[in-house]
Order: structure tokens, then sequence, then C-alpha cells
């Protein structure tokens, strides 16, 4: 196919707190030091953004070397970053402001609470022709519930367990609620300014949904498509396995738009293709790689692990070709193992302690930093 790598970059949330796995609040502080990273809403959350980059190689310690610059600030304030995407044991009762004066943080917190109090990553990849952008948005909005699926890392909130594997997909504030499938640039314009008139969008940027096209004036000039509903991967390995997916469906579907459109494919209309993908997520947010889900191509029911295993099948000759079937080997493990959910849930069911499982996977994020240091070094 002599496909060429996408740019690729990432937003990503991060929790601080007690190595005893304790949620404390330093975001305002940190980004008085540290430039790289801003603050959210809540001060228990601060984010990073890459610099867009190709291989994969690149990426990987431009996903680390913030987290090492983060966590050694922490260190000398006897803290450190924690693992999952929600207030595992924090306390979701009180919304703790990292910037008060902020008139649209306290739109935020009147309006949501602390359901957006939660850590994520974003996946951008550059796609600039507008057409391809479109028929990757529908394709990857009607697979976005697997990739919810691998990421799944918030089973826990205020020291139980809420009985899913990812918490914060289940109580996030999609917005709006109901977002179409968009046939085109043209009908993604006129749906925005519509949200913006009726007040259901405050603006540019509160439009939170799994999947996004962005760009630098939105809605207008697009440039990258936002792959937002995956639950933070403390793993680079397996985040870098997951994006590598994302990205050969979408080469794949550059090269036959035909065979992967939605649009194209598709038995069920663009309103049951909507319903279809959000009933999906909602599933994935449940039980992650244990859930059913139903196909974009005929609706007929299907295991998520069964429709992961299919993808990485129809990846696999392009994947040999750009020499990233090594990338993709993490995707196996998740579903030979478990996610981080799935293994959290059943140490826990085992009588481990929630603290416990928190403290042992923050020692773990420090050891893929630390040794990944030596090795580069």
């Amino acid at each position: 196919m002599n496909m060429r790598f996408l740019l690729k970059g990432f937003e990503v949330e991060l929790f601080t707190g007690s190595f005893t796995g304790k949620n404390v609040g330093v975001a305002a502080s940190v980004t008085e030091d540290l430039s790289e990273f801003v603050i959210e809403p809540d001060q228990r959350n601060l984010e990073f953004i890459t610099s867009p980059e190709r291989q994969y190689s690149v990426l990987r310690e431009a996903l680390l070397s913030p987290r090492r610059k983060l966590r050694k600030w922490l260190a000398q304030r006897n803290l450190t970053i924690l693992p999952g995407s929600t207030l595992s044991l924090g306390n979701s009762n009180y919304f703790e402001r990292s910037d008060p004066l902020n008139p649209y943080h306290e739109l935020i917190e009147n309006t949501y609470g602390t359901d957006v109090v939660t850590s994520s990553v974003h996946i951008n990849l550059g796609i600039e022709d507008s057409s391809i952008l479109f028929a990757a948005l529908r394709l990857i909005r009607c697979e976005s519930a697997l990739f919810l699926a691998l990421s799944a890392s918030s089973p826990f909130l205020d020291g139980r367990s809420t009985g899913v594997h990812s918490q914060r997909w289940i109580q996030f504030p999609k917005t709006p609620k109901q977002v179409p499938l968009f046939v085109n640039h043209d009908h993604y314009v006129s749906w925005f300014k519509t949200q913006l008139d009726k007040g259901i969008m405050w603006n540019e940027r509160h439009f939170w949904s799994s999947v996004r096209p962005n760009g630098d004036r939105r809605p207008h000039d697009l440039n990258r498509l936002e792959i937002r509903i995956c639950d933070l991967i403390t793993d680079c390995d397996l985040l870098l396995a997951v994006t590598a997916l994302i990205e050969l469906r979408i080469l794949t579907l550059i090269h036959g738009v035909e065979q992967l459109d939605p649009l194209e494919v598709s038995n069920l209309n663009v309103n049951e293709l909507a319903l279809l993908s959000d009933l999906n997520d909602i599933a994935a947010a449940k039980t992650s790689i244990d859930s059913t889900l139903n196909h974009w191509v005929d609706g007929k029911s299907i295991k998520c692990r069964d429709w992961i295993e299919e993808l990485l099948e129809s990846v696999s000759p392009l994947a040999m070709e750009m020499d990233m079937i090594e990338t993709l080997k993490p995707i196996q493990h998740v579903l030979n193992n478990g996610n981080q959910a799935i293994q959290w849930l059943d140490r826990y069911s085992h009588g481990e302690s929630i603290e416990a499982l928190i403290q042992q996977s923050i020692s773990s994020m420090e050891q893929e930093e630390s040794t990944t240091h030596q090795d580069i070094s």
C-alpha cells in the first residue's frame, strides 16, 4: 500500500496524591513550576499535551518524559502520580477548584459537579482531507467501544467498587447528549452552530463526545481526529498499541473508503448507527472486553473480544508491511489477561484492598518510567 504514518499526539490527564493512594490537589502549584502542564477545573488532576509525531519510538518518550518531571516535583512534597480514571480513594462529594476566579471553571462546577473530575487520554491523529476525516470519524465512532474496553481502568470511586469497569465513562456528562453520525463537513458545521445557538454547547470546547473532529478554528478549520473515550492508560506500550490499531484502521480506510465507511457499508441508517454506537459505549463501560456489543455493519450481536480479534486480523497485513506487529502485541495481552479494571477487580474479589491495588500500580508506573530512562541512557 505504501502508507505513511499519520501525525499523532496525546492529551494526558493525571491525578496526583499521596503514596497511600489518596487524592491530593496541587495542580495550581505544579503549573507554576512546570510549563508543560495545565490545570483542570478541579486541582486534583492536571494535563500535559505531546507534540505531534509520526514515529512510535518518539511518542513513547514523549509520554514518559512529562511523567518523570512531574514525579520528581511531587516526590519533593511526598506525593506521587495516581493510576485510574476516577477518584478511587478520593472524595467526590466536593469540588476542589484549581482557579477560584475562573468563571468557566465555576460554570463547570455548578453544572456538573465532580462528574467531570476524571482522568483520561485523548488520542489525536492528523487528517487534513475533510472527506477522509469525516469517514474516519464515522468508522472510529462506530468502533469506539472497543478502545474503551481495552483501556478501562476506573472500577473504583470513593473507596468502593462501583460494579462497572469504566466508572469514568458512566458518570462523565457527554455533551450534547445526542450526537449524529455526521455525513460530511457541512452537516457538522450546521449542527455545531445549532448547538451553540441553543446554548446546549457553551463554546467550541464544550463538545464532549467519544470521538470528535478537531482543529485550530472549529468547526471550520479541522485537521485531526480526536478519540476521547479512553480511560487513562498508564502502560505506555498499551497506549501505543491502541493508537496503532486505530491508525491502521484509518490507513486501511484511506486506501479504500468504500470498504470501511459505515455510510457505504452498513445495513443501518445514520440514526441507527449513532444509537448503536452510544449503546455499545455504555456496554463497554460496564464490562469492557467481556461485554456483548452490536456490530455496525449489520447490527448483530458480537462479543467484544471477538470483535477486537477481528480488527487485529484485518490490520495484520498492513501492520506487517509497516513493521507494527510488535507494537500491537500488548492488545493481545489484554485479551488474554484482562485490562487494568479487570485485573484490579479480580484481585479485589480475592481480598486485596483498593488501597493496596492503587499502591502497587503506583510502583508499576514509577518502574516503567525508571526502566525506560535507564535503557535510553
